[in-house]
Formats: C-alpha cells, sequence, structure tokens
C-alpha cells in the first residue's frame, strides 16, 4: 500500500462519495442531451443505473439477510469505487471528446486510475475489504466502457471542450464533501424488506462458523452418545 497520509486517504475516498460522483453524472446525461441526443443521454443513465443497481443488491442481501461470501470477506459491492470508476472515465471521455482517439483513450484509462484509487482508499481505511473494492471498481469500469464503446464515434465537433471541462470541474468544486446518507437509506430499505429490526454486521457474521453435517455414520454417532453400560450386577 501506498505510505500516504490518512488525511490524504481521506481526501481521495471523499472523490468516489455519491454527493459528487452522482451529480457529475446527471450533468454528463445533460451535456450528451443538448450536443447529441436524449437517447445517449438516457444510455449514459441505464447503464450507470445498472450498475447502481447490482451494488445495490448486493447490499440489501447482506444487510438484510446476512447474504455474503466469508471466505473473501464479501458483504456487497464497494458503492464508492463502483461509482468513481464509472463516471470519472465517463466525464474525461467528454471532455476529451473534442480530441484524437489516442487523447480520448488516455482521458479514460486516467478516469479508471482515479476509480481504482478511489478503491484503495476504501481498503487502506477498512470501509471495505479488497474483495468488496475490485468489485467495485469491475462493476464501475464496465459501466463506463461500455458507455464509452457506444458513444467512442459520436461527432466530437457538437460539444465544446471549453463549457464543458469548465461545468464539470466547477461541479466537482462545489460537490466536493458532500455527505449523501446512502448507506444509512439502503440500510432503512433492507430492514423494512427483510422484516428484521436489526442489519446484519460485518464482525458478528464473521464469526458465526459454518455448520455442514456430520459425516460419522448415524450409528457411530449414537453409538457414542450413548453411556457405556454398569459393569456391576
Amino acid at each position: 500500500m501506498p505510505d500516504l497520509p490518512v488525511h490524504l486517504w481521506y481526501a481521495i475516498t471523499s472523490l468516489g462519495g455519491a454527493g459528487m460522483t452522482l451529480p457529475l453524472a446527471f450533468a454528463i446525461a445533460l451535456w450528451l442531451a443538448v450536443g447529441y441526443s436524449w437517447r445517449m443521454a438516457a444510455g449514459w443513465l441505464l447503464v450507470l443505473g445498472a450498475a447502481i443497481g447490482v451494488t445495490t443488491v448486493t447490499k440489501l442481501a447482506f444487510l438484510g439477510w446476512g447474504v455474503g461470501v466469508r471466505e473473501l470477506d464479501f458483504t456487497g459491492v464497494s458503492g464508492h469505487a463502483m461509482l468513481s470508476t464509472a463516471v470519472y472515465p465517463v466525464a474525461l471521455f467528454l471532455m476529451l471528446l473534442p480530441s484524437r482517439p489516442a487523447i480520448r483513450l488516455l482521458g479514460v484509462l486516467l478516469g479508471l486510475a482515479a476509480g481504482i484509487a478511489v478503491g484503495l482508499s476504501r481498503v487502506v481505511l477498512s470501509a471495505h475489504s479488497p474483495s468488496e473494492a475490485i468489485t467495485g471498481c469491475l462493476v464501475g469500469a464496465l459501466a463506463a466502457l461500455l458507455f464509452v464503446r457506444m458513444a467512442w464515434h459520436a461527432e466530437p465537433g457538437r460539444l465544446s471542450a471549453l463549457p464543458v471541462t469548465a461545468s464539470l470541474m466547477i461541479l466537482a468544486l462545489l460537490m466536493h464533501g458532500v455527505h449523501v446518507p446512502t448507506q444509512r437509506w439502503v440500510t432503512h430499505i433492507a430492514l423494512k424488506v427483510s422484516g428484521h429490526e436489526r442489519p446484519f454486521i460485518r464482525a458478528k457474521w464473521r464469526a458465526v462458523r459454518d455448520v455442514r453435517p456430520a459425516t460419522t455414520p448415524l450409528s457411530q454417532t449414537l453409538n457414542t452418545l450413548t453411556p457405556p453400560r454398569s459393569s456391576h450386577v
């Protein structure tokens, strides 16, 4: 792990918060609708919505029913890692759309690197396990690359790079550090749907051992449990 001060890791992890990434995602959709078509904007929101849906379902499954993978310490896809790897590559792609394909590709790779950095910060800060951060990066990257593939051949001159870049950067500065209680909302939904009073917690969930059926034959088990007969008459 890179040896960075804790406050820098918190600064990196804040880049993946929903309070910052979701406004950027909607701003991207608005620019796509203005410069291209509502169909392209809807395609971006649909791809992102699918990634958010996958992430939410895994969180609901654990919080409400304790569904996870103990061997991998997996309790749900990291939302920070997913949102950052989904939104930042597309934002840089949109900014660099008028540029040469090689420059556009570099922007997408830089966006993916930013998302991976956010995923790494979640592990360093003990907010997520490695498996949760990795799956978050994979889900987000898949969403971003699917959209980039769809929009790669879009006509580059229909949006000016300067207003797009300026608006997205200003929005990112304004929304940086804004907290949206998504975890509380997901927990509330999980409890409502599952009917449980309290959500499952990682520490208690990991402490529960997997109970498997006995492999010893039933007759041998009964003989073991039956006390020996007394030798006295």
